[in-house]
């Protein structure tokens, strides 16, 4: 395309756009030496930007020589996103504005169980948290990002591997999703975006290639590589419940349905091995881990064959990933002591030992990187609308 007038004018929005994202506020001197660009073109940038409801005057530069310098930032109600985090016994959100500052967030224990039940509810938190900011959801939630178990069969259209969630891999359960939330909702797997939120807020800050791996009522990993989330394929990169990793004792059918190693290392799986191990009463993986604290020998021996399976499956990722950092998450990644015990366990079996931690973003780890990939996408968006006004603009004059 020739470099018509409209069109150096949508690539000098753009540009301000940026600089202003990274950098704001900033006053018109201050972006034009960024830039590169002439006083004048950065004033006229700025004044189609503020028509546009993109970016508004925040304050002065005081206190410098010369007169009083009018301050620029984006302005942050000028788009919210979605982020919803749907789980098994919980659903979460919140909205965030462009600049990524929280407006409203919230959480709810699911009620219901079937599919139906869910998307209800979903849609209920999403609307009461729009509702929240006073947004008008068509003008200003350009984007949602729901987080979810499983993976996205684009042929289908609808999820795979979602064995958690009954009913949940019935194809009208996305559509239905899409056309209650808004036809912008992108839907990604949950412990992809919890990684994203690591990469951006946890100990994934200060590591190039990192995994963060989820251990609860299953496992799931998302791995960064040289700092941008690594999907696959088929989008399943990560699925790594389906490593046939299990010992001999665990039920097959649940084997073929839920993964092998997820039906050998799940909270579930937990209580099985700490019955077998002669522990009763109403017991649960986080009271398991307890009484191992607590010295219970038994309970002991159950953690540390848990610990044993999981290291068992990080030595087969730094196998092939060679990640300098291992992040552990989920009730039972995060409990005290257990990626000690793994990390100690995976020093005998891998050939390169990255650290191991454990995450501090807790429960709304999957909330934040919903958030953060959808102002990604509602930025791209952004410059594509002042792509779009240069090329209206071009074909109103020809």
């Amino acid at each position: 395309m020739a470099a018509t007038p409209q069109l150096m004018r949508s690539l000098n929005e753009q540009l301000l756009l940026e600089r202003l994202r990274t950098a704001s506020p900033s006053s018109r001197p201050e972006l034009a030496r960024a830039t590169g660009l002439s006083k004048p073109t950065v004033a006229q940038a700025l004044a189609a930007l503020e028509q546009a409801g993109l970016v508004h005057v925040a304050g002065h530069r005081t206190g410098l020589r010369g007169p009083t310098a009018l301050l620029y930032e984006l302005r942050p109600d000028a788009v919210f996103v979605l982020g919803i985090d749907v789980g098994r016994e919980y659903v979460r959100g919140a909205v965030a504005d462009i600049t990524g500052t929280i407006r409203a967030k919230l959480s709810r224990r699911v009620s219901g169980a079937s599919a139906r039940g869910r998307v209800a509810e979903v849609v209920a938190l999403g609307r009461e948290l729009v509702e929240a900011t006073g947004a008008r959801r068509r003008d200003a939630l350009p984007q949602t990002v729901v987080g979810t178990p499983g993976v996205l069969d684009q042929s289908r259209g609808a999820l795979r591997m979602a064995a958690h969630l009954p009913g949940w891999e019935q194809p009208q359960v996305l559509a239905e999703l899409r056309e209650r939330l808004g036809p912008a909702t992108v839907f990604e797997n949950d412990i992809d975006m919890a990684a994203v939120a690591e990469r951006n807020h946890g100990h994934g800050r200060d590591a190039a290639t990192f995994a963060f791996v989820s251990v609860g009522t299953g496992i799931g990993m998302g791995v960064v590589i040289d700092g941008k989330l690594h999907r696959g394929a088929h989008g399943a990169a990560g699925e790594i419940a389906y490593l046939p990793l299990a010992p001999d004792d665990v039920d097959a059918r649940e084997a073929r349905h839920r993964g092998a190693l997820e039906a050998a290392v799940s909270s579930a799986a937990v209580v099985r091995a700490a019955r077998a191990h002669g522990l009763d009463g109403r017991l649960s993986a986080r009271r398991v881990f307890a009484q191992a604290a607590a010295g219970d020998e038994r309970a002991r021996r159950v953690v540390a064959r848990e610990a044993a399976l999981v290291a068992r499956a990080l030595a087969s990722v730094v196998s092939i990933v060679d990640p300098e950092l291992i992040v552990l998450g989920g009730g039972i990644g995060s409990a005290d002591g257990f990626a000690a015990t793994v990390g100690e366990q995976l020093a005998a079996l891998a050939p390169f030992v990255p650290e191991v931690r454990v995450s501090a973003l807790g429960e709304g780890a999957v909330v934040q990187g919903c958030l953060a990939t959808a102002r990604d996408l509602a930025w791209t968006r952004i410059l594509r609308s002042r792509a779009e006004a240069a090329g209206a603009a071009r074909a109103t004059t020809a």
